[in-house]
C-alpha cells in the first residue's frame, strides 16, 4: 500500500472513473470515460425510490471523438444512472462541444456552451481528465509513429520522449509545469541541458537513447 496505514474507518462513498484512448481506423481519435458514484449504504430517493448499498448513484458515460489537430469532430454523452429523472436531459446538449479545440481555454469554452444548466455538473468534470487523456493518446501514438517510420529509436528512450514533449509544445510549454519538469529536475539535465538549473550544471551531457 503506497499511503501510510489509515485509522480505522468505514467506507461510505466510492467514485469510479475510468478513461480509455483509441485510434479510430479513420483516423481520428476516440477518448471514452465513465463515471460512477455508489454508496456503501441504502438509502431513499424520490425519483428512483430506495437505492440498494452499492448500487449507482450516478452512471455516467462520454465520448470524445478528436482530430489529429485536438479539435473534437463529435461527443456524445449518456446517463445511465442518476439521482433525478430531469438529470439525462443534459447529455445531449454536449454534442454542442464539437468544434472545439482542446489546449488553452479549451474548459471555458466548453463551460459557455454546458454550464449551468445546459449541463450536468459530473459530466462537465470528465472534460478536463479526457482532455488530458487525449493529449496522452494522440501525442505520443504520433511520435511513436513517426520514429517507428524513421527506425531511429524505440519508445522507452529519451530520444522518444523528448519527441513527444515536443508534440505537446516543447520546453516552454511544460518546463516548470509539475516537479518532473522542473528545470532543477534531472529529466530537465538529461533532456534539455541547457535549460538545466540544479547543481552541477557545467557537466552535464545529453542523453540520445
Amino acid at each position: 500500500m503506497p499511503l501510510s496505514e489509515p485509522a480505522d474507518r468505514e467506507l461510505l462513498h466510492l467514485r469510479d472513473i475510468e478513461l480509455r484512448g483509441y485510434r479510430r481506423t479513420d483516423g481520428d481519435y476516440d477518448i471514452e470515460a465513465y463515471l460512477m458514484d455508489t454508496k456503501s449504504y441504502g438509502y431513499g430517493n424520490p425519483d428512483r425510490g430506495y437505492i440498494q448499498p452499492g448500487e449507482p448513484l450516478h452512471g455516467l458515460w462520454a465520448r470524445m471523438t478528436v482530430d489529429e489537430g485536438m479539435t473534437i469532430v463529435a461527443f456524445e454523452a449518456a446517463s445511465d444512472h442518476t439521482p433525478y429523472a430531469i438529470c439525462p436531459r443534459a447529455a445531449p446538449n454536449f454534442a454542442s462541444l464539437a468544434g472545439l479545440t482542446i489546449g488553452p481555454g479549451f474548459l471555458k469554452a466548453a463551460a459557455a456552451r454546458v454550464g449551468g444548466t445546459h449541463g450536468c455538473t459530473h459530466l462537465r468534470e470528465l472534460l478536463q481528465q479526457m482532455g488530458t487523456a487525449a493529449f496522452q493518446t494522440i501525442k505520443p501514438a504520433r511520435a511513436r509513429q513517426a520514429m517507428m517510420d524513421e527506425g531511429t529509436t524505440a519508445p522507452g528512450s529519451d530520444r522518444y520522449d523528448a519527441r513527444v514533449a515536443a508534440a505537446m509544445g516543447g520546453p516552454a510549454a511544460i518546463l516548470n509545469t509539475c516537479i518532473g519538469y522542473g528545470t532543477d529536475s534531472p529529466v530537465i539535465k538529461r533532456r534539455w541541458p541547457h535549460l538545466y538549473t540544479g547543481p552541477d550544471q557545467d557537466t552535464v551531457q545529453p542523453e540520445m537513447a
